[in-house]
């Protein structure tokens, strides 16, 4: 929570002579002139010293993690403040960039052009500013600056204002880039002379960086690259901000940047061609993957039932395929939109969601109950083995089977995907756009050209049987994917919702045995109403269920403790936490994985 912006004023004179004004104990506040005597419109440079108490700290124009910079009014005509070079000042879990000691602010002010000589010209500053130590106090002050007035403009003493102007940060004089994905970022910079052993880069945006994340770099040569952590939001068209350096004698330096963001330093630009050529391949192994596995068997089975009848093959081949690539296109679109927004998310990201996993998990289990024969919902290529709606007549179930391959293929990533992904991620939007095109082409590949394949389809047995066999057995895969998707449940949620999960998925079961039972009587001749009503009701409770299961908070305790022996203590991820450890000389082991990533 940033503190509240200081709001005090000070009230003392001060001559072309300065001298210290009346000020609060932990500020003492000096106003100073470049000039001895000023010119009418001619301007001159004004100085504003602060010597804070010991252990006490004031704040850059950006105070980062909490703190107000300072604030200035000028009766007469001025530029904004010029701030030298800010230093970190870590308070766990926060991170302020300001200034310990003390600080001097330039400003160049312009007297009114009126004046003649003679005359005495009289400079009133208010400023409000915040100073902190383990708590915030605002202080202010009024200093007023009385200066002779000539017909040229007469220089003072200039030692204070040269060494002031050499604290200010100047234009970096060597190549440099920024870039972004996701969350993480990279400054690379090119030319150095070498010899670095600290750097840090201060955003001039308050709401660019975290900025209490560690910018860990790295150098090669004169080369030197380091590395950042996005902030929640939009990224600006221009990152603008200061680099600190030090070198190894302890010298520090510091410069300006204002940079156009661009795609991450360090990530290869690779042809687009090439790109969705790597996407095709990675789909096309997708199909081999063991979560899509269930998906793959029972589109075989399915061509197999409408082998015989090439005009609805075709049809249903051509659905599947509008389905798989809609289903891309929509989780690109969202994938992409939420990394421009600053989340960290990939590959997968819906099964970050605990409700869309339990989501999934009640949907497996209720297609693999369908496979069982408990109940029985629409007929042709999508009967065999897909959810409710991927069991609608005609080339829409098909749809709805290419639809479901892709959310279950979410959790794979099959070779080559990951560098076609990567960089997706990083082009403009139609570029990544069409690479996730070239990843469903791949996906879709052999069920489409099977089904446009005339002479291949003749090949596949006829239907029998066997496929109501095949059925049952397509079902295990599918009860094991629903297990599977609950064990990934709880370990983002923890037990009470994994209880309220099973708690939905028996009324899950219940509702398709009544259902089932409902269609059993209305072929026997009877209405079957009470079962089919009976069953939505259970259906309807199991509804209830996951949405209570969604809202139980979810468990950090589980995750940060799963899996651990007598080994070192673990703690739910955050950057501060890092931050903070890191601070006190603590090593930290950062263990990035994901329990849905069955590869």
């Amino acid at each position: 929570m940033r503190a509240l912006i200081a709001l005090l004023l000070m009230l003392a004179p001060a001559m072309a002579q300065p001298r210290d004004a009346p000020s609060a104990p932990r500020t003492t506040t000096t106003l100073h002139s470049e000039a001895a005597a000023v010119a009418p419109g001619q301007p001159f440079r004004v100085a504003i010293d602060q010597v804070f108490s010991r252990g006490w700290h004031s704040y850059w124009f950006n105070p980062g993690s909490a703190g107000a910079p300072i604030e200035v009014t000028w009766s007469a005509a001025a530029t904004q403040l010029q701030f030298p070079a800010p230093h970190r000042t870590p308070t766990p879990p926060l991170v302020s960039f300001g200034y310990q000691d003390s600080v001097t602010y330039l400003a160049t002010v312009t007297p009114p052009a009126t004046l003649v000589p003679g005359d005495r010209f009289s400079l009133e500053v208010e400023a409000r500013w915040l100073v902190c130590a383990e708590i915030c106090i605002p202080e202010e002050g009024r200093f007023t600056l009385t200066l002779p007035v000539e017909a040229t403009a007469r220089p003072g003493p200039p030692g204070r204002f040269d060494a002031a102007e050499a604290r200010l940060p100047r234009p970096f004089p060597f190549a440099s880039s920024i870039g972004f994905a996701g969350g993480a970022g990279a400054l690379e910079l090119s030319g150095l002379p070498g010899g670095v052993r600290e750097a840090f880069f201060f955003p001039a945006g308050e709401f660019l960086l975290d900025h209490a994340a560690p910018q860990p770099w790295r150098a090669a040569g004169d080369r030197l690259t380091l590395s950042l952590t996005r902030a929640p939001g939009p990224l600006p068209e221009r990152v603008a901000g200061v680099l600190a350096l030090t070198d190894t004698q302890g010298v520090r330096s510091a410069f300006t940047i204002d940079l156009a963001p661009g795609p991450m330093p360090g990530v290869t630009t690779q042809p687009l061609w090439q790109l969705l050529l790597l996407a095709g391949l990675g789909g096309l192994i997708l199909n081999l993957m063991p979560c899509v596995f269930p998906i793959l068997a029972m589109k075989a089975a399915a061509l197999a039932a409408s082998a015989h009848d090439a005009r609805h093959a075709r049809r249903d081949g051509l659905a599947f395929l509008a389905g798989v690539l809609t289903t891309f296109l929509l989780l690109a679109g969202v994938l992409l939109a939420l990394r421009a927004g600053g989340q960290a998310i990939g590959w997968g990201f819906q099964l970050q969601s605990p409700p869309v996993t339990a989501g999934l998990a009640l949907l497996m289990l209720a297609v693999a109950l369908n496979l069982s024969g408990v109940f029985h919902v629409g007929a042709g290529l999508q009967g065999t083995g897909s959810g409710p709606l991927a069991r609608l007549p005609g080339g829409l179930g098909a749809f709805f089977t290419g639809a479901l391959a892709v959310v279950v293929a979410a959790p794979c990533t099959a070779p080559f995907m990951a560098f076609a992904l990567g960089a997706a991620l990083v082009m403009p939007w139609p570029m990544a756009m069409a690479v996730f095109l070239g990843l469903g082409l791949g996906l879709a590949l052999p069920f489409t050209v099977a089904s446009l394949t005339p002479g291949l389809l003749t090949r596949l047995p006829r239907p029998g049987p066997w496929m109501e066999r095949l059925k049952g057995l397509l079902a295990f895969p599918m009860y094991a994917t629903a297990l599977w998707l609950a064990w990934v449940s709880s370990r983002q949620t923890g037990a009470e919702a994994l209880g309220l999960l099973f708690v939905a998925g028996l009324l899950v079961a219940l509702g398709a045995w009544l259902m089932g039972s409902g269609q059993a009587e209305r072929m026997q001749g009877r209405r079957g109403r009470l079962s089919l009503a009976t069953g939505v009701v259970a259906l309807l409770l199991a509804g209830g269920a996951l949405v209570m299961a969604a809202r139980v908070p979810v468990s950090a305790v589980d995750g940060a403790t799963a899996g651990q022996g007598a080994g070192p203590a673990s703690a739910p991820w955050s950057s501060a936490a890092v931050a903070a450890a890191l601070a006190e000389g603590h090593p930290v082991l950062v263990n990035f994985t994901a329990d849905w990533c069955v590869t």
